[in-house]
């Protein structure tokens, strides 16, 4: 294939890019956009393994059969559920990616036509140093995003004494090395960038929470849009520029809207962190077991939703563990049936990763034009006559209005408290992600359905 026809192709996947990433902004046209992902990286792959630079096929095919192998089966097994960790550890392999690229291209410049051995072109050196260091970061970062959403590191901000002078000595000393590494061409010095880079991208994630988990995740997508077009200078391949520019800038603007969600500024995430695992009782009681509140089965809750005019559901990450969204939209299209007016409430940072309830509703067939983001459905509350809040806590806290000295104070919330009846699901009184007691568990218009999220769906629907 000569460089023309290569051109011409790498134009047309990067059109396919721009109109998947239009598709993915609505649930509508999700699927179109994933169409056109899916038809831009094969015309992509497609121009590059058959351009007149490869001279052998077997050990190209070889990964693309090995790696199209290993996702096949993560993609038909990983439930939803773990869908926010999937992405994350994708992104560390992004990041890995970057660096081995890097890598290769010190050892062997020629290949890449950036010189020879010990001769590499400063420029080169620059963008490989970029590229590396960008790409350490987003590795060892998704990998503690992984571990924490996982729950095989704690949900709690892991702070100590002078973290941010040392993560600005690690940065400086980055910016540093990399000006004496394009001087030298020192491989040890390379080294020491992409180690330092290994330990800030840990020390980075480190201190953020459970609660500012679904920024993270979608900052360390951008960070790999970075890192991916950053090894795009050093190929000087014009596609995977375009490409990684758009997953960063596009996971940049996603990050500035969630924190928008959260009334935090993406700087305060990642130097601040907050949202944690505290530990409390385990029963019913939960946090406050000397505060009074009213709880109910699943006999009371049908009775209340069926003499309901307007129902607004609430799902939170608690329905996502539990897998409920196919119970619930049974139990909302029951109550359609009845003449009820049924719409579903998303809050920007619901459960672990940007758009993970849509997801899930989405999965269960819940018609989009029922399902209304915070903007749209906070102010219909004060006339709604149920608000089923089924695993959200954090989202729903009136405590980010009222409490200057929460750490989720000035959070965007939805307004359910000012329905007539919140009925509110949950295993336990026990506090959501940022570690914060949710009062409204304590209102007296809030009853409180003690169980798992699913049975507890199909128990109504049972009573109905």
């Amino acid at each position: 294939m000569t460089d023309d026809f290569q051109a011409t192709f790498y134009l047309i996947a990067s059109v396919c890019f721009i109109m998947a990433l239009r598709g993915l902004s609505s649930p509508k046209t999700a699927q179109n956009g994933n169409w056109y992902g899916i038809i831009g990286m094969i015309t992509a792959i497609g121009a590059t393994v058959f351009s007149r630079d490869v001279n052998s096929y077997f050990l190209i095919f070889f990964g693309i059969a090995i790696g199209g192998t290993i996702g096949t089966i993560i993609a038909r097994r990983i439930e939803m559920t773990a869908l926010p960790q999937l992405v994350a550890a994708f992104h560390s392999l992004v990041g890995l990616a970057a660096v081995c690229v890097a890598t290769s291209a010190l050892f062997s410049p020629a290949a890449f036509g950036i010189g020879t051995v010990g001769h590499i072109q400063g420029v080169s050196l620059v963008e490989m140093s970029i590229g590396a260091a960008i790409g350490a970061i987003t590795f060892t970062g998704s990998l503690v995003a992984f571990g924490k959403l996982q729950g095989l590191v704690n949900g709690t901000p892991l702070t100590f004494p002078g973290q941010h002078l040392l993560n600005a000595a690690l940065a400086i000393s980055v910016i540093g090395l990399t000006y004496f590494f394009v001087q030298s061409e020192s491989y040890a010095i390379f080294a020491m960038i992409v180690v330092i880079s290994f330990l800030l991208g840990f020390l980075l994630i480190l201190p953020i929470g459970g609660a500012d988990m679904p920024v993270i995740v979608s900052m360390l997508n951008s960070y790999s849009g970075w890192a991916a077009a950053g090894i795009g200078f050093t190929l000087n391949n014009h596609l995977l520029i375009i490409t990684g520019a758009l997953v960063g800038a596009s996971g940049a603007i996603l990050s500035y809207i969630m924190c928008k969600g959260m009334n935090r500024s993406i700087i305060n995430v990642v130097l601040g962190g907050f949202g944690g695992e505290t530990a409390v009782a385990s029963g019913p009681a939960g946090a406050q077991a000397d505060r009074s509140y009213k709880s109910g089965s699943a006999d009371d809750a049908s009775y209340i939703l069926e003499n309901a005019e307007s129902v607004v559901i609430v799902p939170g990450y608690g329905m996502a563990v539990a897998q409920a969204q196919h119970a619930l939209r049974e139990m909302g299209d029951i109550l359609k049936e009845k003449g009820i007016k049924v719409r579903y409430a998303i809050h920007p940072v619901a459960g672990r990763m940007p758009g993970h309830m849509n997801v899930l509703l989405a999965e269960a067939n819940v018609p989009y034009e029922d399902v209304l983001e915070l903007d749209e459905i906070n102010r219909d509350f004060s006339q709604t006559d149920v608000a089923f809040v089924i695993g959200a806590n954090d989202v729903t806290n009136p405590v980010a209005k009222t409490d200057p000295k929460s750490p989720i104070y000035g959070m965007p919330i939805l307004d359910v408290e000012n329905a007539k009846t919140v009925l509110f699901v949950k295993r336990t009184l026990n506090p959501g992600y940022s570690g914060v007691d949710n009062e409204l568990f304590y209102r007296d218009n809030t009853m409180m359905l003690f169980g798992d999220a699913k049975k507890m769906c199909e128990e109504i629907v049972k009573a109905f």
